[in-house]
């Protein structure tokens, strides 16, 4: 793994006009990065990949155990009021379209699992089709290889996984929501919109905001057509403590991402899984803050519900060398053992292992100068050779 300078596309900011990545720059700061990439063997990859499958398949070994546990569910903090709710959309294996494991990887070490997005990961347009269309005008100019390769299936992994969908989960017409405040999210759904409609299945995107309850306890859209399936880029932990919470139970909505992924995307997750599957080579040491627990010199304290790195915690010897305030901690908090990301350029690197329907299918790399990965970190595209 090696992170290699190369000459930009003079044209890839009208490209990303083009095919509608509005996002690549944020608050005037760049996002996607094309000026270097990181170049992969694939035995690095396989490892990736391998490690990626058996976390994935540990973390829905967590969900069979929490959901059976009033205890646990408990301690996951999800609202009492749900827990039915939640519990059937396991029993009833609700099937999920895709998520993103946060890793910890240098090349030469074990990757290490640093958090499950499973509930909204964003950073897939880019992930998925810009960065693999850098690689084929790269290699397209002459300056990579063309022996090169990408570990990207993403694209190919969704149009199948949605219709797979639609033959066999019921999945029709299928609205898409998110948020009206964020121009990645509004991207993340129009590219997922466009990969459903490319298996087939039509869409009706509305904002989160613009979701009504009919007169019989049905969710409804702006021109009151029953929701029967709805993808969400809006999190479960939200939605399950909000005033329309004690109607999702009757609404009769086929969710992506199905509830029991509100276990998973809990940071609650990380000592659960420390718990299950003790000095596991790709886990960290973690634990429930509240519990007693072994003394760490070098840790992290995370927030249940903590997303973009909001209020995190690094201790190093009982004092604090970096962290993010935010609106997060007063749900719990976690204790994790500290572990540096790999630098290059003086820049910390974390990559994004991707899963659809289970199955790891590609990565993407995010670059931060902070400790703390956060929301303004930038993207870069990787490459595999040798």
């Amino acid at each position: 793994m090696k992170r290699v300078a190369i000459t930009e596309r003079p044209d890839w900011r009208e490209k990303a006009t083009e095919f509608g990545f509005r996002f690549h720059t944020m608050y005037g700061e760049p996002y996607w990065c094309e000026d270097a990439y990181y170049q992969f063997t694939l035995a690095q990859i396989e490892e990736i990949e391998n490690a990626t499958a058996e976390l994935h398949q540990m973390c829905l070994q967590v969900v069979k155990k929490v959901v059976s546990s009033d205890a646990l569910m408990t301690k996951f903090r999800i609202p009492k009021h749900t827990w039915e709710f939640v519990r059937s959309s396991w029993r009833t294996n609700q099937p999920s379209l895709y998520s993103r494991l946060d890793l910890a990887y240098d090349g030469v070490n074990p990757p290490k699992l640093l958090e499950n997005n499973a509930d909204t990961p964003t950073s897939l347009y880019e992930a998925a089709f810009f960065q693999w269309l850098w690689l084929e005008d790269q290699i397209n100019a002459g300056n990579l290889s063309p022996e090169s390769d990408q570990y990207n299936s993403l694209q190919e992994k969704l149009i199948e996984r949605f219709a797979d969908l639609k033959a066999h989960h019921g999945f029709g017409l299928l609205h898409m929501a998110c948020c009206q405040d964020s121009e990645e999210d509004r991207g993340t759904v129009q590219y997922l919109q466009d990969c459903a409609l490319e298996a087939g299945v039509p869409t009706e995107f509305l904002f989160m905001e613009e979701i009504g309850l009919g007169e019989k306890g049905q969710f409804t859209d702006l021109q009151n057509q029953v929701i029967g399936n709805l993808f969400k880029l809006y999190p479960w932990e939200f939605m399950l403590r909000e005033m329309f919470s004690t109607k999702l139970e009757d609404a009769g909505v086929r969710w992506l991402e199905p509830a029991w992924k509100s276990i998973i995307s809990n940071k609650a997750l990380l000592p659960m899984l420390w718990e299950m599957f003790p000095d596991h080579p790709n886990l960290l040491a973690a634990y429930f803050a509240e519990d007693e627990h072994p003394q760490l010199d070098h840790y992290v304290t995370k927030p249940l519900f903590s997303r973009e790195g909001a209020n995190i915690q690094i201790v190093q010897n009982g004092q604090q060398v970096a962290s993010v305030d935010g609106p997060y901690g007063e749900e719990g908090m976690i204790v994790q053992q500290f572990h540096p990301l790999p630098q290059f350029e003086g820049s910390y690197t974390l990559i994004g292992s991707w899963l659809v329907d289970d199955q790891p299918c590609g990565i993407g790399l995010r670059e931060d100068r902070e400790l703390i990965t956060q929301d303004l970190s930038r993207f870069y595209p990787h490459i595999i050779l040798g």
